[in-house]
């Protein structure tokens, strides 16, 4: 069929026993079932031209968000009926196991030429999880300008500036004007879709300064380049963390920023819509190892999803056993009053949910660089103030409410004052253990949620079965 002809075609009417097609998301964001139910119906249908026009012309996130509502036979059907009309760069906006089941079904051959059409940062995107022998072979197919630059990409560490830039940008000398800069835009074609600078090198390359296009624009065509760039004082070094070039994006409120080697050449750009994945995708990480789950997705099979979280749930198992031990320390104490053991429970979950509390805090601050050696003195106290103030009045409110359930006025004091001994170790817990990881070089993301339980249960039982003992030794 003719391009024209396939043209004429996509524009037609739709047939008049398909349905009226529905928006995609529903009011809470999620895919449609209507949707989905009758993309899967075209499917099924093999109605390759429903496809291509309700599908195939969907913004890249929009797709990424079909593929990953559907099933995953149906996922591929789609792909294969969309041939040419699928756009690669959906796949950036998926999971990394959906992402390769995907690469999986679509030859290599196919690949490299879709490849040659996206942006070297979603190129690399989805190269860097390929086998080392499939990433090879798709290299080998792109014209050489282009497979040098994604080669360098792919050796930059993972989660550096390096793997997240673009290696399209416009450099021109300083000794052009204006006006040359402005007819060299007009009539490149091999430039980037979208950018917001121009950045000056010399003939080495190397990085001396920028200019923002709005200045450009401003300027008449005969002033030099040299006479309105800037200095670049927040270029990134291709091998710095993302994390951390994130953090410049953030605090410069900068829209891209130039990606320089070792050498201060310039090797790429850093823009702003990749900053803002890199900083959802930080949090949503340290979400996910504050509670010890690990790098899983929602479309991980249970053999992965159970490695990713065994490790901390066996350290788990090791700190319980400790805290049991605690408790068996006293079980002559609880035989005489079972009421002990009813009351163990509130004292060791109100402190973790306040250990859990201040942690949260003080992991989050540590990623975002607010907390440091030089404030963690006035940190720890204002958690110490906020630990004392809530543990008074919640073992004011704890004490009360047993003593009143017992008849028994010296057990409200008891757990009341185990209670606020609890509230002050949490404090400190959530403060000092994330604080200790990260000097001693561990993520405390990863590590503080186990560390801080055990303390808050183990100061809990031990106090609450300790002072309970007294009591009964002086009754």
């Amino acid at each position: 069929m003719s391009r024209d002809r396939e043209q004429d075609v996509l524009d037609a009417p739709e047939p008049a026993e398909r349905p009226e097609l529905p928006d995609i998301y529903t009011e809470d964001g999620s895919v449609r079932h209507d949707f989905l139910a009758l993309v899967g119906a075209a499917i099924a249908d093999r109605d390759v031209i429903f496809l291509r026009r309700h599908v195939g012309r969907l913004h890249i996130s929009e797709l990424g968000d079909v593929l990953e509502a559907m099933m995953a036979e149906q996922r591929i059907a789609l792909i294969h009926l969309l041939g040419d009309d699928f756009d690669l760069a959906a796949l950036t906006e998926v999971d990394e196991a959906i992402r390769l089941e995907i690469v999986e079904q679509i030859p290599n051959d196919a690949i490299a030429a879709a490849i040659g059409d996206l942006d070297s940062d979603d190129a690399v995107y989805i190269l860097e999880d390929l086998d080392q022998e499939d990433r090879e072979e798709i290299l080998a197919k792109l014209p050489f300008t282009e497979r040098v630059r994604l080669r360098r990409a792919l050796d930059y560490p993972e989660s550096s500036a390096g793997r997240r830039m673009q290696s399209e940008f416009v450099a021109v000398p300083p000794f052009w004007t204006v006006g040359q800069c402005i007819d060299y835009m007009r009539e490149e074609e091999d430039l980037p879709e979208s950018f917001t600078q121009i950045f000056v090198i010399d003939p080495t390359f190397k990085l001396l300064g920028a200019v923002d296009l709005d200045r450009i624009l401003r300027t008449q065509r005969g002033v030099k380049i040299d006479d309105i760039m800037r200095e670049t004082s927040h270029s990134i070094p291709a091998d710095m963390d993302q994390e951390e070039a994130a953090q410049l994006f953030q605090q410069y409120d900068l829209l891209s920023a130039a990606v320089v080697d070792e050498n201060a050449r310039l090797v790429g750009v850093l823009t702003i819509d990749d900053v803002v994945d890199v900083i959802h995708e930080e949090a949503e990480e340290d979400i996910k190892r504050l509670a010890g789950v690990g790098d899983e997705e929602l479309s991980d099979n249970v053999l992965s999803t159970v490695r990713s979280r065994f490790l901390w749930l066996f350290i788990n198992f090791g700190t319980a056993f400790l805290s049991s031990t605690v408790i068996g320390l006293f079980d002559a104490t609880i035989e005489q009053m079972v009421a002990l053991a009813v009351l163990m429970p509130i004292v060791a979950s109100m402190g973790g949910n306040a250990g859990t509390q201040t942690m949260t805090v003080t992991v989050r601050a540590l990623a975002t660089r607010d907390l440091d050696i030089y404030n963690a003195g006035r940190i720890i106290r204002r958690e110490l103030g906020v630990g004392t103030t809530n543990g008074l009045i919640f073992a004011i409110l704890v004490g009360l409410v047993a003593g009143f359930m017992y008849h028994d006025v010296h057990l409200g004091l008891v757990i009341a004052t185990a209670l606020f001994i609890n509230f002050l170790a949490a404090a400190m817990a959530g403060n000092l253990v994330p604080l200790l990881l990260n000097r001693f070089g561990a993520d405390p993301a990863v590590a503080s949620s186990v560390f801080v339980t055990m303390i808050t249960d183990l100061t809990g039982f031990f106090g609450f079965l300790g002072l309970a003992t007294l009591w009964f030794s002086w009754r």
